[in-house]
């Protein structure tokens, strides 16, 4: 396995159904494009053929949503295997999918839920990085998710958990900015803190994205809203602490025309181009 990844620092968006026709008919200003794997996995014929299409004018980067990297019973071979051929076919970035559990006993709960930080679910983690690394060949990418719930088993932060991760496997991170933010408030953290936990060496990709007031004053990932003035203001916080990395505008519902995606893709680029607030 290659143990490096260079960094990349273009500013892409996520290819979604709404906006394929888009890309494919028109260059658009963006450096590189993130597709969801499962959408392309064991999938030829037209979805193939689009990207295939998108791919001659953008770099792509390939993000899961089900290999389960907490899963006690290891990872799924099968899926495994139908990534490592996407995989080939793509030549993508960087592989990323999320520290979360989505599968038991056979059984796909098609969510992320969430982990206890704890020793014995660190074992199990970097168990199985350590194998979905070796059969793709490649360092992954591991995104921190939202949660709504926490474990009073937990012996370590998230921040600490995804740091020793980072320590034992040799994986980088996806860092959620919206993420830390709704799970900030949910659980009542200081987003600060997490950003000062977690390696600044190890970051190559930031996700940007809106999310949904709940009950009780709880905050939903829902990806179907505007990135909020206090994500852009944690966004502004982690650009000083990681540098200039990748950052794509995640947006999966509500889906509004491509142009205000991109009109918020440079509102990042902005941000970026601003002195460092720690000089």
């Amino acid at each position: 396995m290659t143990d490096t990844l260079p960094r990349f620092t273009g500013f892409g968006l996520g290819l979604r159904r709404e906006h394929q026709r888009d890309f494919i008919e028109h260059e658009q200003p963006v450096e590189f494009v993130e597709i969801i794997s499962e959408n392309f996995m064991a999938c030829g014929g037209r979805p193939m053929r689009s990207l295939d299409a998108v791919r001659e004018r953008h770099p792509v980067a390939m993000h899961g949503v089900s290999m389960s990297l907490g899963s006690a019973d290891g990872l799924d071979p099968y899926y495994l295997a139908e990534l490592k051929a996407l995989a080939r076919h793509v030549d993508p970035l960087w592989i990323s999918d999320h520290l979360c559990w989505t599968r038991t006993g056979g059984f796909a709960t098609h969510d992320l839920l969430p982990l206890p930080y704890t020793d014995e679910a660190l074992a199990v983690c970097i168990a199985n990085i350590l194998r979905a690394q070796d059969v793709l060949e490649r360092p992954l990418l591991i995104e921190n998710p939202s949660s709504y719930v926490t474990f009073a088993e937990s012996t370590m932060s998230e921040w600490q958990f995804l740091a020793a991760l980072t320590r034992e496997t040799g994986c980088y991170l996806l860092l959620d900015v919206n993420n830390v933010y709704v799970s900030s408030i949910n659980h009542g953290f200081d987003a600060q803190a997490f950003l000062a936990g977690i390696p600044a060496d190890r970051v190559r990709q930031i996700h940007l994205a809106g999310h949904s007031a709940g009950p009780e004053g709880m905050l939903i990932d829902t990806h179907d809203a505007p990135v909020c003035p206090e994500v852009w203001a944690l966004y502004a916080q982690a650009l000083d602490r990681f540098g200039l990395c990748a950052t794509m505008i995640e947006r999966d519902d509500a889906m509004p025309p491509l142009s205000d995606l991109l009109d918020e893709m440079a509102v990042a680029r902005d941000h970026a181009s601003k002195p460092s607030l720690a000089a």
